[in-house]
């Protein structure tokens, strides 16, 4: 499937009944043949009669548990061949405002809503409430607090009979999620805004990388790509090297808080547990009867490995007790990391993510530079041996626009390692021909600081990460927006210490020029990070 198809696969469910006004989101209709698609279960909430609904075992629930008299209407489109001038009792036809695709909306009916138990295994294992994350807003509403207790539940919807057959033939090419890695590039497809003006917002396409997995079987998935509130339900599509996408997972959340803070990231489950949470309650009375996914219609066992990846530096976890953040190991026994992450103390933890196992070593603050310097920088060295790490190249020329990553443990990477967000290096501000900061729309988070900014095509270190953007008045933190420290600002100093093993050479960070002060002036009002 290529990507200019997801917009077909992608549609719109909204619910309502007599007594409740409507509630919509995005959903993937999985088999065109028969009309069968797959949502979240959160819109159905609001119409549950069954009061057993949350019980800690429950994993179907079947029509019977939610109002007679719900009313379930999908919105989708087809192609301009596939459309016919006679609409049947109970559609509506919508003109085409394009020349390549007809909206059309009809009656559907749920066959059930299924938990994904490890997807709910996972979740309350990473987003523990100490963590203070949010998944639905800034505000308190009991419905929407019942509602983060559901979202590990997804309906399984099924069009009526003359609207499924306006649909292509086959079934949606889906993909195991145990398979995936970090980096590899992903599309998301969901409506902004659920049902709101579909010929504007209707299956919406926003590209990125897998930034972090957690679970069985990669349960939970964390990407970069850009969604927005109604796009609960779209597609994850994860793409081949030959540009064609594969299903892999279902959106759960377009975007999170953490301790106020807006992360810019979205929670995806894999289809696959999905499906597998599906196949193994068919048990009980078959909800599905001919809908059933059969094995020759899985997808193909596709290479989703980000090879790139492997070439990135090698990044830590640094804990200061009071503050944690990241590091970039630049020799084998010493980590670049930033002053505000060591935070005055003499010896901190690091910890290194590789392959499943977590290593902890000690490692020794060499060297921190003052407050009042411009550069929020500290050096590590490691009293044992990280395994199997990565040195960086430096990068010696930077160019506004290439792709570059951020590796750092922002997001989920306390828990799992550290996260990769996706983005272009958006501004690289020079003094005397030398560059002094640079700037990137990788979203980055709480735990980034001391991150490395990697160019995408190579692996060359670009930069550590020092702060992301916070507007103190607003108390809006805008990750997108951060700030970096070159690479070659501290390359010739790592070289002549590698040299000469004097901490005094890094000395010269603190007394730099009152231009670059300039550039850095907005560090003086208490970041984020």
């Amino acid at each position: 499937m290529e990507v200019k198809d997801i917009e077909t696969c992608c549609c719109v469910v909204t619910v309502s009944d007599s007594t409740k006004g409507p509630v919509s989101c995005s959903g993937v209709i999985v088999n065109p043949r028969t009309g069968t698609l797959i949502c979240t279960g959160l819109p159905f909430s609001r119409f549950i009669t069954d009061k057993m609904f949350l019980s800690a075992d429950r994993r179907l629930m079947f029509p019977h548990s939610f109002s007679n008299k719900l009313n379930i209407r999908v919105s989708f489109s087809i192609q301009p061949s596939l459309e016919t001038q006679q609409c049947a009792q109970g559609e509506t036809f919508t003109a085409p405002r394009s020349h390549t695709l007809y909206h059309r909306e009809a009656a559907a009916e749920l066959l059930m809503l299924v938990n994904c138990l490890q997807f709910k295994q996972a979740f309350q294992a990473l987003f523990q409430e100490s963590g203070q994350w949010r998944f639905h807003g800034e505000v308190d509403d009991e419905e929407l607090n019942r509602d983060a207790q559901l979202l590990s539940w997804f309906a399984v919807v099924k069009l009526g009979e003359v609207a499924g057959s306006s649909l292509s033939t086959g079934t949606i090419s889906w993909q195991s999620s145990s398979c995936l890695q970090k980096g590899c590039p992903v599309v998301a497809c969901g409506s902004p805004f659920g049902d709101l003006c579909l010929d504007l917002f209707g299956s919406t396409i926003s590209r990125g990388i897998i930034s972090n997995l957690a679970g069985e079987d990669n349960a939970i998935i964390l990407t970069d790509a850009r969604c927005l509130p109604g796009t609960e339900g779209g597609g994850l599509f994860v793409m081949n090297t030959a540009g064609r996408s594969h299903f892999i997972g279902l959106i759960v959340s377009p975007f999170g808080w953490k301790s106020h803070e807006w992360i810019g990231l979205t929670l995806v489950c894999s289809i696959q547990l999905i499906f597998s949470n599906i196949l193994s309650c068919m048990n009980t009375p078959d909800p599905l009867q001919d809908v059933r996914l059969h094995p020759r219609e899985v997808g193909s066992q596709i290479s989703t490995s980000a090879p790139e990846a492997s070439r990135y530096p090698t990044v830590c976890y640094v804990d200061s007790r009071q503050h944690w953040g990241s590091g970039v190991v630049v020799t084998s026994d010493l980590v670049l990391t930033c002053r505000h992450v060591v935070n005055g103390k003499s010896i901190v933890n690091v910890k290194f993510h590789h392959r499943n196992r977590v290593q902890d070593i000690t490692g020794d603050v060499l060297f921190s530079t003052r407050v009042s310097s411009p550069y929020d920088v500290a050096l590590l060295q490691l009293r044992d041996s990280p395994p199997d790490v990565v040195v960086p190249r430096t990068a010696q020329k930077f160019h506004p626009g290439e792709s570059v990553v951020v590796v750092g443990y922002g997001g989920l990477g306390q828990r799992c390692g550290p996260s990769l967000t996706c983005g272009v290096l958006s501004k690289a501000i020079s003094l005397n021909n030398e560059p002094v900061m640079l700037q990137t729309t990788c979203a980055v988070q709480a735990g980034s600081s001391g991150g490395a900014v990697v160019r995408t095509s190579s692996g060359e270190l670009l930069g550590i990460v020092a702060s992301n953007t916070r507007d103190l008045a607003a108390k809006v933190t805008y990750p997108h927006l951060n700030f970096c420290i070159p690479a070659t600002v501290l390359q010739r100093l790592l070289h002549q210490f590698n040299q000469t093993r004097d901490i005094n050479v890094f000395k010269v960070l603190d007394t730099t020029e009152e231009d670059v002060r300039r550039v850095w002036r907005l560090q003086d009002a208490q970041s984020k990070l």
